[in-house]
């Protein structure tokens, strides 16, 4: 494989050589937005307010001042067998970057999720003395194994987005700090669902279905299919004027999911499907119900308000080792928050798309259950909704300090 002069594993020299720098590290679009938030609060911060950053991130965090050493997609792999495949590349960047930040050490590290990436990062630089904060908890709550002993060795200050997490990590003598999530500030309490339709030129009276199969290459080779089989058999069977609308999270996914569509539409010629570059906050603030697949996007659905079926397929051995280390029996964020199946999740084989696709109807025939469900995610809202950039910002301040 031959690397590009960004996805190289050697830098160019000095590029580290200022020490009075925060490194940070992002692996997907989720956790290059939850950066960018944390960065624009770091330029707030009185104490930091001439930190640099550097590390490697995406273009939400370049748009923040953030030196992007490495583009994030280096580390967008998700699945035991699928990492495989990025292997060679992925331990080729970690070494360099271990490497560079023990010659040229930062103020502190600042892991953004990708814990399989950045917990070994981070333990490294642990035991070299270089401060490690870690946004964003690993599912604990959601593995069987001794996964917390390994964050201790590695992790100075964990940083929880969900309240339940920052007593799991006090009880295992790892300080941790409750931040709520960045998510909770940017997305408002009520949507303003029929402007967001006429911002995409919906029929007046249409109902919308969003529809988010993910944002890497791998998950769209794996889902996308099926959802826009999902998409052709809802227009098949519903009685009323319907729409639907997919983001595209990348401008590396447009060229397949605009096959996936184009496929749908020469056997449906009335159909209306709205692709999106990016935008997916107004796919789900127009949306009546989504279609979504399982990750972050799911938490960002619950603050719309918004009725769902979750699903997600991954390769047969993937889906087996995950199954056999899984003790929760659900997937979705709403639903591990909640505690109990709030939405439906329909995950490999029972993910078929006459399934899906009946499972995603009948959210729109059961309004007094759509009403208690926006409650619910009301609720849930109110308890992440935190100044979250701003409480990051001043623990990073107080690690640096205290150093």
């Amino acid at each position: 494989m031959t690397l590009s002069p960004l996805h190289s594993a050697a830098l160019p020299a000095n590029q580290l050589a200022d020490s009075s720098y925060l490194a940070c590290v992002a692996g997907e679009p989720s956790g290059d937005m939850l950066a960018a938030s944390v960065l624009a609060a770091i330029k707030t911060e009185s104490q930091l307010e001439h930190l640099q950053t550097k590390g490697i991130g995406g273009p939400k965090m370049v748009a923040e001042g953030f030196e992007a050493l490495w583009p994030m997609e280096t580390l967008a792999v998700r699945g035991y067998v699928e990492a495989i495949k990025q292997l060679p590349a992925i331990l080729a960047v970690r070494q360099s970057l271990i490497k560079e930040l023990m010659t040229h050490p930062p103020k502190a590290y600042l892991g953004i999720d990708a814990p399989d990436f950045n917990l070994g990062v981070e333990k490294k630089l642990k035991a070299a003395g270089i401060p490690t904060i870690h946004f964003i908890s690993p599912s604990i709550w959601a593995w069987r194994g001794g996964r917390i002993k390994g964050i201790k060795e590695s992790v100075d200050h964990m940083l929880c987005i969900f309240p339940f997490e920052s007593e799991i990590y006090d009880r295992a003598g790892i300080q941790a700090t409750y931040v709520g999530h960045p998510l909770a500030s940017t997305i408002p309490m009520v949507p303003d669902t029929d402007g967001a339709k006429r911002k995409l030129n919906v029929k007046p009276g249409s109902a919308v279905v969003a529809v988010l199969p993910g944002s890497r290459k791998s998950e769209i080779a794996m889902i996308g299919p099926g959802f826009f089989e999902v998409i052709g058999k809802m227009f098949e069977q519903y009685q009323l004027d319907i729409e639907f609308v997919v983001p595209i999270a990348t401008d590396s996914l447009k060229s397949s999911i605009e096959k996936l569509a184009e496929q749908i539409r020469q056997r449906h010629p009335q159909i209306v499907i709205h692709l999106l570059s990016g935008q997916a906050s107004l796919a789900l603030e127009a949306a009546d119900v989504v279609l979504i697949a399982s990750g972050t996007a799911t938490l960002e659905a619950a603050l719309w308000k918004k009725p769902m079926v979750i699903s997600y397929k991954v390769p047969a051995l993937t889906a087996w080792i995950m199954k056999r280390q899984a003790y929760l029996p659900y997937v979705g964020l709403p639903n591990i928050l909640a505690g109990e199946f709030i939405v439906p999740e329909l995950l490999q084989d029972a993910a078929t798309p006459e399934a899906l696709a009946q499972a995603t109807l009948a959210w729109l025939d059961q309004p007094a259950k759509v009403s208690d469900l926006k409650n619910r995610f009301t609720a849930m809202h109110e308890t992440l909704h935190l100044p979250t950039g701003k409480l990051v910002a001043n623990v990073i301040a107080d690690v640096i300090n205290a150093k």
